[in-house]
């Protein structure tokens, strides 16, 4: 959906300059339900932009905060917050926000298996945080969107029960693994290939729950989608070559359970689908239904 751009940078730089700092530009790095802005050489701000959407208020944007600064600390591969501004989450006009210092992107696509040592690092680095996180929250707060879905008619009410038979499922045999601090959300577009190496960035997503949820979260196009077995071994290999054990049944109901989180929020995340994001919408659901029969 279109938004108004004007409120939430005007959030941004007015809460930029009370923490002295003087923002020189304003480049929008991501219009989306979250809004983007690099505001000087070094400075990037975050700000919420759905502000009628399914997540409401800060907690989760300071669970982010919390764990971002954690895994920083202790020189996982992550984007840091910025130092000269304290991490919030801030609120100003209505709209919540954080900042972080910019990194330089570079154009190579990262490899398997430094997506895979990295991913296992962050998670080494997590297992030490001291803080509690919810437990499989993504996929809980799936299931209750569910009820928005069917509310809007944005699925038929055969999709929408796929969606719940399968969420129920993999979040009971997911309880039943070890858990740890988590991504949460850990698919390729959340990494970035950077001048200072590969990093993991948008934390917002982050919870308590078995590690194969991240694994299969990196994995999940590449394998079901794109049929990239090198992609798909690569960053297997490398996880477990860094320390980091998979267990074969968990990585299966992490795999079933991202299907019905990517499915759930389709309608919330794309509006107005391309295409191609119809596509591949289609291709998932046609997979999930397949594990039925």
């Amino acid at each position: 959906m279109p938004f108004n751009l004007d409120l939430p940078i005007r959030a941004a730089t007015e809460t930029a300059i009370a923490h002295g700092l003087a923002p020189d530009r304003c480049d929008i790095l991501q219009n989306s339900s979250t809004l983007v802005l690099r505001l000087s050489e070094s400075l990037v701000a975050r700000v919420v932009q759905d502000l009628d959407g399914p997540r409401q208020g800060g907690e989760w944007f300071a669970r982010e905060n919390a764990v971002a600064r954690h895994l920083a600390r202790h020189g996982a591969p992550v984007i840091p917050m910025h130092p000269d501004i304290p991490p919030g989450p801030h609120e100003h006009l209505g709209y919540t926000l954080n900042f972080w210092q910019y990194v330089t992107s570079v154009p190579a696509d990262p490899d398997p298996a430094a997506i895979g040592a990295t991913l296992q690092r962050c998670h080494e680095v997590l297992r030490t945080f001291p803080e509690p996180l919810p437990a499989l929250a993504i996929l809980t707060e799936s299931h209750a969107l569910l009820e928005t879905l069917a509310r809007r008619e944005l699925f038929p009410p055969e999709i929408l029960q796929l969606l719940d038979r399968h969420l129920v499922s993999s979040i009971s045999a997911l309880a039943g693994f070890p858990h740890q601090p988590l991504h949460g959300d850990a698919h390729p577009g959340n990494l970035m290939n950077t001048t200072l190496g590969l990093l993991w960035p948008d934390w917002e997503d982050t919870f308590s729950g078995p590690v194969e949820w991240d694994v299969a979260s990196v994995i999940w196009n590449a394998r079901l989608l794109d049929g990239d077995a090198g992609y798909d071994s690569g960053v297997l290999a490398a996880y477990r070559e860094a320390g980091g054990p998979i267990d074969e049944t968990a990585l299966h109901h992490s795999l079933v359970g991202r299907a019905c989180v990517m499915i759930a929020w389709y309608p919330i995340l794309y509006p107005d689908p391309t295409p191609m994001r119809q596509s591949r919408l289609q291709r998932r659901i046609e997979w999930l239904r397949a594990l039925g029969r």
